[in-house]
């Protein structure tokens, strides 16, 4: 396993991780606060390697042998740190307390139903009994836990579908490239499409501005616009109305959004719909590099995304 993937946070990295013999390590309940959410996955495997991190790195060496007599027994188990823990010397920095269930030679059948589903942009809920081990699958999105059951249901990641010309655009998808979130740039500027890398179907050329069919934009999906010039824009945002995008945002000041929400009036806008489209856009006010606000528009978009148990 090489480093980055050891330390992947994604749910879907660790599920699609499934080349050898392994527990599998599931987080199904937390007291007080926790650095790692209720559904968190970590795989340990039989080599002595990992990949996933279920806390700030206070209890994986524990939990990796914890998980090797797991293996070696055969019998699933839950392990409690923190908070009402048996193992007293083994501290949460957060003072909260974790409940993680150990599962030797997982399903791969079903968890691989799990990656597909995700990878298809389709949220699932996993289903475990906490005696047997068994998993299964359900469409129900509410969460579930007694003393012998669990369940939790893991959503798509947001994809970032970024429209835009120059550095701006170029380097906020580079930056949502490098943190593993799915992406498309569209640009009618092949310099911009070059600077953001990973060239490929995730790159289209825009020759001008209109929503490609082939484009698709579900619930879990943010729609970013970086123009420069603003005529761009209202036929991308109308298009991107029609759509269930949890996020729609567009570069430039407070001037430029008067002008662009008057042009999208007498488009046939409604102020519904008006206010559905953010600008300015980032946490950072007027942000002026594009390193700054990259970070500071991914961080707006991630904090108003919705709340449900999501692979990151």
């Amino acid at each position: 396993m090489d480093q980055a993937s050891a330390f992947s946070f994604s749910t879907i990295d660790v599920l699609r991780a499934a080349e050898r013999e392994n527990v599998l390590a599931l987080i199904v309940g937390t007291q007080g606060p926790s650095y790692r959410p209720v559904g968190a996955v970590m795989r340990f495997f039989a080599d002595g390697t990992s990949i996933g991190t279920l806390s700030s790195g206070c209890i994986e060496a524990d939990l990796a042998l914890q998980a090797h007599d797991t293996l070696r027994s055969g019998r699933a188990r839950l392990v409690r740190y923190g908070q009402g823990s048996p193992y007293m010397d083994i501290k949460l920095p957060c003072g909260g307390g974790l409940e993680i269930f150990l599962l030797p030679k997982p399903c791969e059948a079903t968890l691989g139903a799990i990656v597909e589903r995700l990878d298809s942009r389709m949220g699932v809920s996993l289903c475990v009994d906490l005696i047997s081990g068994a998993l299964s699958l359900s469409g129900t999105k509410q969460p579930h836990r007694t003393e012998s059951s669990f369940a939790v249901y893991y959503g798509p990641e947001p994809k970032f579908i970024v429209f835009g010309k120059g550095p701006e655009a170029a380097m906020f998808t580079a930056l949502t490239e490098t943190l593993g979130f799915p992406n498309v740039l569209l640009s009618p500027d092949l310099e911009t499409l070059e600077m953001a890398g990973q060239a490929g179907d995730r790159r289209l050329y825009l020759p001008q501005p209109f929503l490609p069919e082939t484009v698709s934009i579900d619930p879990s999906s943010a729609v970013l616009l970086f123009f420069h010039d603003h005529d761009w824009e209202p036929p991308i945002l109308m298009a991107s109305l029609q759509s269930e995008a949890f996020y729609i945002g567009a570069q430039g000041s407070l001037l430029a959004r008067q002008q662009r929400d008057l042009e999208l009036k007498m488009a046939g806008a409604s102020a519904e719909q008006l206010q559905r489209i953010r600008g300015p856009i980032g946490l950072i006010p007027s942000a002026r590099d594009p390193r700054s606000l990259a970070v500071s528009v991914l961080a707006e978009v991630l904090k108003v995304r919705p709340q449900m148990h999501s692979q990151s």
